[in-house]
This record gives structure tokens, sequence and C-alpha cells, in this order.
């Protein structure tokens, strides 16, 4: 399958990041289909105020997906958090692991949830059984994400290609759920999601930046790369 352009993808680009300004810059290109961020990337952007953050980027992006995650270890207090993060706006899909820090699934949280209607992105999963008992504990007509963090997967050395080709399988048997490739580490992984049947995959502005090379003629890529190596070296004054 050839895949040429950002146009030729049937595999929703979601941009994944915490800094507002990147993420308006996002919003202004019409094939970025949502946002997502996390506690983790948050801090990296030096966010300190949770709830005035979230308010500032549904307020600019109201009309496009965004995911905002709980941040509590105790299914109570995610419980809580999670219906009022569900209450900032119709856009807002709500982040809940698939466990808390202890191991203890968190399916009985999604499903009360789901079954109230919240739009859910159970987050961080990494394996089938994890996959099926998301799927179990969502409900039918109420749209939600199930996010398996595929770069992850790849990290360990193995290919996440056919387990996220079984995990669309897998979410096939209710139509309200999509599946998330999340945690990409090249331009590769998106069109490997494209071609898994992945609905989504949540990018970094860092990948997103290669999209252009979609394509690229790799005889002229190659000559780029040998004109690069030498005028770096020119500019460095090399001498032998």
């Amino acid at each position: 399958m050839s895949i040429r352009s950002a146009a030729d993808l049937h595999v929703k680009i979601f941009a994944d990041g915490a800094d507002l300004q990147g993420m308006l810059q996002m919003y202004e290109k019409p094939w970025i289909k949502g946002f997502t961020t996390n506690p983790t990337l948050m801090r990296k952007a030096g966010i300190r105020d949770y709830k005035a953050f979230a308010k500032q980027v549904i307020a600019a992006i109201p009309d496009r997906p965004i995911s905002f995650e709980v941040f509590s270890d105790e299914f109570p207090e995610m419980e809580r958090q999670a219906r009022e993060i569900a209450g900032w706006g119709a856009n807002v899909y709500v982040k809940i692991p698939i466990t808390n820090t202890r191991g203890e699934s968190s399916a009985g949280l999604c499903r009360r949830l789901s079954a109230d209607g919240l739009k859910l992105n159970v987050t961080a999963l990494l394996t089938l059984d994890q996959v099926r008992d998301a799927a179990a504990a969502l409900a039918e007509g109420v749209p939600a994400c199930v996010s398996v963090f595929a770069g992850r997967v790849a990290d360990t050395g193995v290919d996440p290609v056919p387990m996220m080709a079984e995990a669309v399988s897998i979410l096939s048997a209710n139509p309200s759920l999509e599946l998330i490739w999340a945690s990409p580490r090249e331009l590769l992984n998106i069109v490997q999601a494209h071609c898994a049947g992945c609905h989504i995959i949540t990018v970094t502005n860092d990948i997103l930046a290669k999209l252009d090379l979609l394509g690229k003629d790799l005889a002229a890529f190659s000559l780029e790369t040998v004109r690069m190596f030498q005028r770096d070296a020119a500019a460095s004054g090399f001498a032998l």
C-alpha cells in the first residue's frame, strides 16, 4: 500500500502534547483530528494549574476530541475527578488508566462511568487481555477510546503490529470503540497504524514535523544526506 501524503491515511492523527502554543499550531491543520495529553506531558510543559490549563485548551479547541487524564490512584477519587473533567466540555474524553499503581483493574470504574454516558479513553494498555477487559467494560453506543501503547511494546523488542491488528478485531464488536496506537517512536508507526486498521494514532509534534517525508523519493533523500555530511564537514573545518 503506497502512502504518499497524510491525505492517503485512513488512521486519524491526534496531536499529543501539553504546550498550548504547539496545540494551537496543530489545531490550524485540518488533518489533526483531535488532541491528547497526560500528567507527564503536562509536568514537562511546566503546567501547575491542571484545571485552568484544561479549560484554556477546551476554550481554544472546542470542536475536536481532547483527552485529559485523572491523576488519583484511588478509584473513588478517580471517579470524582472523571465526572468533573467530563463536565468541562462536550468534546472531552476522560483518560482512565487500565490499572492503578497496585495493579488493580479499573474495569469496574470504567463500566460505571461508561454506563453513565461519560466518554472515556482507557489508557496505558500493553496486553491483549487488557484490551479485552476494557472492551467488556465499555458500554455500547457511548463513544470511547482504547489506548494501546504500541511504542512501549516495541521498546521491549516485540513487533506491535500483529497485536494492534488483533486489538482492532477485539474492539470491532462494539462500533462505539476506537483503538488508539499510542506512544509512536517514528513516522513509520503512522503507516503501520494505518495498515493495521487502527482508528487513531497519537503523535507528538517532533514526529508530526516529518509528515512531509511521506512518499519522498529515496534516491533524492540519499543525495540530500550526502550533501548534508559534506556541508557539515566543510563548516567544521575538518582536515587530515
